[in-house]
This record gives structure tokens, C-alpha cells and sequence, in this order.
């Protein structure tokens, strides 16, 4: 890693980043038809998504500590030809069981490649460069996210428009595509990816496997002796939730708008394409904002500003009030990711980096399928606008939370050590996880943000904005959360 420059690693992780994403926009217009295509029913499409959440809630923590204790490329290898199997199951699945195999299969895919992608360019940039200010990658690396997932949503459809190609039916014709991409992918990695590791070989991968427990357990330690940690894991509670009014939702308050479900899904289709095109914009904003108002104050707006912009889309009547809403929300979301995940990293040193990576992208699981059951419980009870406003407030609520990482900067400033979010070297980090934790091990504190909030099945019409999740379920990989 070391004999790369830092523009080097962030040009690599970049072209690693948008080729992980493009298949997600390719499917993201046609999951859910090709599965009707092949006879599924919806209540048969919402049975076969819970086998994508069970696994990935299930391995998530274990499969981070696997990345940590025995390496990030060989862990994001297997991730990427598991999302090759499961395209190439989806190609020719016909059947419920079938399509459950391929969700758990993208399960498995989003367990593994949840952290280590992004681990290795954190490491690998502070171990080029200490004083590196690796936040500008991950905000570019969220405008690779909207760029890629807009426009493999535009040539998804576009391969729809051309209808069947001999026998191969239109809506199954991205999934082949995407399946090549993926390939791609995969020689790309094997490219691109540098990673020093000690050693090699069978024993060492026994030796990892019997670490990754304690990878685990040590990297949830760090949540009880970091407060800042703890508060910034926090905050993927309710963002988890809040997220679902924009992802399952919004079609049904879309349809209440222009009167009806077909007309909706006409317009949810290019409103899903400007959306991530917003979400790139976003991530672009982030240097701007972390030198105008730092990373903490920065990222505790962008949780108010998300809650306004969910009433907007609750409150305003009309097509275009709403999808405004919607464009400046996926705005919002694509500025607040970088600015979360870069102060998630600057709590952290390397050993369980990717462990505690998956522990804050698993918080988003639970959160994601309390809010899915509360809150459409409470649009059936009341409305979809009145579960819009609380879904907002959540989402608002969590700016407090960043208060902790605020003060452990301001303290860590006035003591001369670099302010968590800002450049800083390994000394500094170090110095700001010991005054915001106490005393830490000698292995170092660790600590990190994550993927995308749950699966969201669509209630009236495909909900065209499938957070890095719907695309992740379609094959490659969530904002995602991208967060």
C-alpha cells in the first residue's frame, strides 16, 4: 500500500466504488417486475426480501471481524463472485424458493462487502499520508454512488425500451448486463486492490477465523469506553428509521398526488434517476461544508434539514412540490454521509476498523424494520402525511447525538491535537479517541459508519429510490447506507 500516493488510493478506491454501484441502478427500475414476470406475487416478493435481511443480520458483525482479522481484499472478493452467483441464479430463477435463494445469496454479499472496501482506502490513504484528509475521498466517493446508480438506471431502462433480444425477455436483459459488469468488477479488484498483509496461507486463515470473535467482541467494547463513538453509532437508529419514509412511503404519497398508482410509477422512474444525481451533488458539497462549519455541526444540519425536507413531501400538495421535496432530500442524504463516516473513522485506528464498520451499518437493520412496521401501521391508522411527520421528526431528532464528537473537537483544538472530521495525523486521532473515551487499549480505539438501511418492498409501486439497498438487493450492493 505504501508504494501508492494518495491520489493514487483515492483513484482506485473511486473506480472500485462506482463499479460496485453501477449494477445496483441497472436493476433498481426491474427487480420487482422481473419477479412479477416470473409469477411471484407481492406477498411472495416480501417473503423472499426478509431472507436478504435475516442473513445480513445475522452476519454482518462476524463477517467484519473476518475482514479485519484476515484482510479486506480477499473478504471483498468473495462478496463480489457471491453477487456474480446470485445475478447468475436471478437470470434464470423461476420459482419462489428459487428468487429466496438469490436474496439469500445477496444477503451474504451484503454481510461481506459491508466495510472492507472503504476500510482499505481509509488505512490505506493514513498509511501513505498521516496528515492525509481522507474525508474528501469518501465525499467523492458519494458522488460516484449517484453518478452510478443514475446512470445504470437510465441504461436499465433504456435496455427495457429496446424490449426482448431474441430469447432473452426485456426486464431480464439488465440482469445480464449487470451480471457482466459485475465480472468486471471483480478483474478490476484483483487490479486495483493493494493490501500488505503479515502473512498467508491456510494458517493464517484459520488463525482469522478463530480472531474474528474477539474482533467482535472487542470492537463492541469500544462502544462502552467511547461516548462519542456511542453517539455517533446512535445515530443509525434513527436514520434507519426516518429512512423509510423516503424509500417506502413516498410512491404512496406520490399516488395520493396525482391519483394514482400507474401515474406514480410513471414518474417515480426519472424522479429515481435525478434523485441519486441530487445524492452525488450532496457528497460534492461535502468539503464546503466541513470547512465552513466543521464535521459535527455540519452533519447535526444535515439531520434537521433531512427532517424538513420529509415534511415537505408530507405537506406540499402537488406532483412537483413533492418530487422537490424528494430531490432536495436526496440531496440532504448524499452531503450527510461522508460528513457521518468521516467523523465515524477519525474515532478509530485500524485493527477492528471494519468490525465496528458492520456494527453501525447492522444498527440501521432493526431501526429499518421497526419504522417499516410503525410507520405504515400508523399511515393505515391515520395517513401517509401524518406518518411522514413523525418519520421527519425522528430523523431530526438524531442531531443531538452529534453534540459528543462537537465538544471532543473543540477540546481536542484547544489542546493542539486536529479535531475529529479534520486532517489529522495518527498521533492526533489516537489523541482524540483517548479524551473522548478515557483510557483504551493498547490495540487502539475503533470505530465506523455503514451501508444502507433495509430493503423496502414497495407497497402501491416500485419505490424507484431503493437506497443502495434496492439496488443492493438487486445485485450489487447499500447506501449506501451508503450509508
Amino acid at each position: 500500500m505504501s508504494v501508492l500516493s494518495v491520489r493514487q488510493i483515492r483513484f482506485r478506491y473511486l473506480t472500485l466504488h462506482g463499479l460496485r454501484w453501477l449494477p445496483s441502478g441497472l436493476l433498481m427500475t426491474v427487480m420487482i417486475l422481473l419477479m412479477q414476470e416470473r409469477g411471484l406475487s407481492l406477498s411472495q416478493i416480501g417473503l423472499v426480501a426478509i431472507a436478504q435481511g435475516l442473513v445480513v443480520l445475522a452476519l454482518e458483525l462476524p463477517t467484519g471481524g473476518f475482514a479485519d482479522a484476515l484482510g479486506r481484499r480477499p473478504v471483498l472478493l468473495t462478496a463480489w463472485v457471491v453477487a456474480l452467483a446470485s445475478l447468475a441464479l436471478m437470470a434464470v430463477a423461476d420459482s419462489f424458493w428459487m428468487f429466496f435463494l438469490v436474496w439469500a445469496l445477496q444477503g451474504v454479499y451484503r454481510a461481506l462487502d459491508s466495510g472492507p472496501l472503504e476500510s482499505w482506502y481509509v488505512d490505506a490513504t493514513l498509511a501513505a499520508d498521516p496528515d492525509a484528509a481522507y474525508e474528501r475521498g469518501l465525499g467523492w466517493a458519494g458522488t460516484v454512488i449517484g453518478v452510478a446508480i443514475g446512470v445504470g438506471a437510465l441504461l436499465g431502462g433504456g435496455l427495457v425500451a429496446l424490449g426482448p433480444i431474441g430469447p432473452v425477455s426485456a426486464l431480464t436483459g439488465p440482469v445480464l448486463v449487470a451480471a457482466a459488469l459485475q465480472a468486471v468488477s471483480i478483474v478490476a479488484l484483483l487490479t486495483l486492490m493493494r493490501e500488505q498483509r503479515p502473512t498467508s496461507g491456510p494458517a493464517t486463515l484459520r488463525t482469522s477465523v478463530a480472531q474474528a470473535p474477539r474482533m467482535v467482541g472487542q470492537a463492541v467494547g469500544l462502544l462502552r469506553r467511547n461516548r462519542v463513538l456511542l453517539a455517533l453509532v446512535s445515530v443509525e437508529l434513527f436514520w434507519g428509521f426516518g429512512m423509510v419514509t423516503f424509500e417506502s412511503l413516498l410512491p404512496i404519497r406520490l399516488s395520493e398526488v396525482v391519483g394514482g398508482a400507474d401515474r406514480a410509477a410513471a414518474l417515480l422512474g426519472p424522479a429515481g434517476s435525478a434523485a441519486w444525481l441530487a445524492n452525488a451533488a450532496g457528497a460534492a458539497l461535502t468539503p464546503v461544508l466541513l470547512r465552513r462549519l466543521g464535521a459535527a455541526p455540519a452533519a447535526a444540519l444535515m439531520r434537521v434539514l433531512q427532517g424538513v425536507t420529509v415534511v415537505g413531501m408530507g405537506l406540499l400538495a402537488g406532483p412537483v412540490g413533492v418530487l422537490l421535496a424528494y430531490l432536495a432530500c436526496y440531496t440532504v442524504h448524499g452531503a450527510s454521509n461522508p460528513l457521518h463516516m468521516g467523523l465515524l473513522h477519525r474515532q478509530v485506528d485500524g485493527p477492528y476498523r471494519t468490525s465496528v464498520l458492520s456494527l453501525n451499518s447492522m444498527m440501521a437493520q432493526p431501526a429499518g424494520a421497526l419504522g417499516a412496521v410503525v410507520l405504515t401501521a400508523l399511515a393505515d391508522a391515520t395517513s401517509v402525511r401524518v406518518a411522514m411527520l413523525v418519520g421527519a421528526v425522528v430523523l431530526a431528532v438524531a442531531a443531538p447525538l452529534y453534540l459528543p464528537a462537537w465538544r471532543a473537537g473543540r477540546a481536542a483544538a484547544r489542546s493542539g491535537v486536529a479535531e475529529p472530521g479534520a486532517p489529522a495525523s495518527g498521533a492526533a486521532v489516537s489523541g482524540v479517541a483517548r479524551s473522548a473515551a478515557g483510557p483504551v487499549p493498547a490495540t487502539g480505539p475503533d470505530g465506523i459508519p455503514a451501508g444502507p438501511g433495509p430493503v423496502a418492498v414497495p407497497v402501491s409501486a416500485p419505490s424507484a429510490d431503493a437506497d443502495a439497498d434496492a439496488g443492493a438487493g438487486a445485485g450489487s450492493g447499500s447506501v449506501g447506507r451508503s450509508r
